[in-house]
């Protein structure tokens, strides 16, 4: 089974930049999509990014213009590049990778890195 693995979360102040990393240990490339999720304390689970087998990219509206998602499929990798940092971003990011398989979403998450802006 794939695994996937974050890095590059951190203390940023507002304004700042952080990119994110996502590395599987097997071949992502025909996923349905590879995407980037958070979670803010007290909230729920949100898409933050997707980019499609196809490479259409979805971005919530929240990050729009601050915030773009891109692979690099020779290296089973994905990144989430993230500028203009607010504090309401803070929150536990976490990379997935979905394909369906005979009419099943099968998924795989990553463990989670932190992402702590200061205002």
């Amino acid at each position: 089974q794939v695994q996937l693995v974050e890095s590059g979360g951190g203390l940023v102040q507002a304004g700042g930049s952080l990119r994110l990393s996502c590395a599987a240990s097997g071949s992502i490339f025909h996923s349905d999509a590879v995407g980037w999720y958070r979670r803010a304390p007290g909230n729920q689970r949100e898409l933050v990014a997707e980019i499609t087998r196809s490479d259409d990219m979805n971005l919530a509206e929240s990050v729009k213009g601050r915030f773009t998602i891109f692979r690099d499929s020779a290296k089973d990798t994905f990144y989430l590049q993230m500028n203009n940092l607010k504090p309401e971003d803070t929150a536990v990011y976490y990379c997935n990778a979905h394909w369906t398989i005979n009419d099943r979403r099968l998924e795989v998450w990553g463990q989670g890195t932190v992402v702590t802006v200061a205002s």
